[in-house]
């Protein structure tokens, strides 16, 4: 027998973002520099000291829910507050919505969530990135939504595969079964955010018209960053961020891989990820990219940069300040024949002591309903999660750019999906590597070095 929702799914106006423009704060967006936070562990919350997630509100009694994402400014916090606000005014009297906006960045955020629920003054619901679900999992901070799914007839199936792959693996069986962590928010891909006018003053092809053609690799991406280059002065070809996700591109489009294929061991040190980073390396010896490190997003709405490798996220930034001729492009294939792309996603899910468990999966659930979705993939900061034409018809609706599709093409083109280590700390090992990489890009370390001994320094990352 299903129970009754006590949450109604709204039918959230598309207005509500007509007017905003902000980032996401989509995982990707943590580690936005060279070098990430350490993440600091807390202890798992005291059970006596705690309220327990099995002890709903009484009969009767009022329930309020509140909830948390991480918006990275104040018009994308409006529009989950208005999101909020909508739902809120379809549930009544019986259940009241409150929406916090998170106010740290990058792994910071995952860290206070941490510390309030050992204090047990953490929302009932929350956005985490899918880095941290193994993290939040094992240490017994997030509910198991597998039990209200099943009394709801909850059908996960909708979703894109890859991050629903990790929010229901069964740590004990080692491999997805009856579990629930949480549902994906949205997702999103790299592509290449193309500065046009630039290109074309350059005299280089354009990259829209290659990909079209088959004739976008890594080759012509090369002619393209070189012809930019050469008009001197501050041009550059090319720029991305200096965290895992764009080294791990070329790592990808290579072959490589971070781990091996049960992610339980380093896998960096393979020939394919050795020739992707090696392919990397040559972009920047050439001079052909801003410095690593330095960040690529500003520099390419400042209009001197060709080619900007970034997420769907960047969207909301490129609409309010590039002013020139801009569009994106899927990302160029490598050796492989592939992109090499990513699949980023977060999840909301349910802190495992609230108070009113039913309720706060009653809002997961309004959350990412194809409606809300709808909503942020607006704003131009995410793809939604639900995997169906509706959907993507309903993104490619919302423009610039005008080759929304390049985003699409990335989910269809074997991407790896972002996910957490089963089996040891992602955070750790995202901090070592990209430590490593940034050593190497920078001739401060050899690439022979690093294939020698990448794997063993990351060791740590993995024990227990």
């Amino acid at each position: 027998m299903q129970r009754t929702r006590k949450i109604a799914t709204a039918t959230v106006a598309l207005s509500l973002v007509a007017a905003a423009c902000g980032g996401s704060d989509d995982t990707a967006e943590e580690s936005g520099s060279t070098e990430a936070p350490a993440a600091t562990e807390a202890p798992a919350p005291d059970a006596t000291d705690a309220p327990a997630a099995d002890e709903p509100a009484e009969s009767g009694e009022d329930v309020t829910i509140r909830w948390r994402t991480r918006p990275d400014n104040d018009a994308e916090a409006e529009v989950y507050g208005a999101i909020s606000d909508s739902i809120d005014a379809e549930n009544g009297d019986a259940v009241t919505l409150a929406y916090e906006p998170g106010t740290t960045d990058g792994a910071n955020y995952q860290d206070q969530l941490v510390t309030e629920i050992a204090n047990g003054t953490a929302p009932d619901v929350f956005w985490i990135p899918g880095t941290d679900i193994a993290r939040f999992q094992s240490a017994g901070l997030i509910l198991d939504l597998a039990p209200l799914a099943a009394e709801d007839g909850f059908d996960t199936s909708e979703f894109y595969p890859e991050p629903m792959y990790h929010l229901t693996f069964d740590p004990e069986a080692g491999a997805p079964g009856d579990k629930l962590w949480g549902l994906p928010r949205d997702v999103s891909t790299f592509a290449m955010y193309l500065n046009n006018d630039l290109i074309a003053e350059a005299g280089a092809d354009d990259p829209r018209a290659l990909a079209a053609a088959g004739e976008w690799d890594w080759d012509a991406y090369a002619e393209v960053a070189t012809a930019v280059s050469a008009l001197g002065g501050e041009n550059k070809g090319f720029a991305m961020d200096a965290w895992w996700g764009p080294y791990g591109y070329f790592i990808n489009a290579a072959g490589g891989s971070f781990f091996n294929e049960d992610g339980t061991e380093c896998a960096v040190d393979s020939p394919e990820a050795i020739a992707g980073i090696t392919q990397m390396k040559a972009v920047y010896d050439n001079d052909l990219a801003v410095a690593y490190g330095e960040g690529g997003e500003a520099p390419w709405k400042a209009g001197t940069v060709g080619m900007f490798m970034n997420g769907r996220w960047a969207t909301p930034g490129a609409r309010a300040d590039a002013n020139f001729n801009w569009d994106v492009v899927q990302l160029p294939t490598g050796p492989g024949g592939t992109q090499g792309n990513w699949l980023f996603w977060g999840a909301y899910v349910v802190n495992a002591n609230t108070e009113n468990p039913a309720e706060a999966f009653d809002l997961v659930q309004s959350l990412t309903t194809a409606e809300t979705q709808a909503a942020i993939s607006e704003l131009g900061a995410n793809i939604p999660s639900r995997q169906s034409d509706a959907a993507a018809e309903a993104f490619l609706g919302f423009t610039p750019p005008e080759n929304g599709q390049a985003f699409l093409n990335g989910l269809a083109d074997s991407p790896t999906a972002e996910g957490p280590l089963w089996t040891g700390s992602r955070p750790e090992y995202d901090n070592i590597v990209g430590a490593a990489v940034t050593a190497v890009i920078n001739g401060e370390r050899t690439i022979e070095d690093f294939a020698a001994n990448i794997c063993a320094e990351t060791a740590p990352a993995f024990e227990g």
